[in-house]
């Protein structure tokens, strides 16, 4: 019996995708931010203690780069293209909520 390879290519639009929601930060600070609409720096850095100041602007300033997040009045929000991803998210969610234990968390 012949075997047939299939030969397997990234879609470029999901390896970008990937490459901003895999950035370790990125999807904490998505997730915040969707939670709760229109933060300060100061609040974005107390909700995510383990993220330095450092950090969290360097990620803050690249989320603005790609359009998904916005700063306006000093308050940092989702763009249209940052709110799409609530539903990819909320799967996240319910998946990590049967699949990930507390000890692995």
């Amino acid at each position: 019996m012949e075997t047939k390879k299939v030969n397997y290519t990234l879609c470029p639009r999901f390896e970008k995708a990937f490459s901003i929601l895999g950035k370790k930060w990125n999807g904490l600070i998505i997730d915040v931010l969707l939670e709760e609409h229109g933060q300060r720096f100061v609040e974005l850095s107390k909700t995510i203690p383990m993220l330095s100041d450092r950090v969290l602007a360097e990620r803050l300033k690249e989320l603005e780069e790609e359009q998904i997040v916005q700063k306006n009045d000093h308050l940092y929000s989702l763009t249209e293209k940052g709110i799409a991803l609530h539903e990819s998210f909320a799967s996240v969610k319910r998946w990590s909520e049967e699949w990930c234990t507390i000890d692995e968390a």
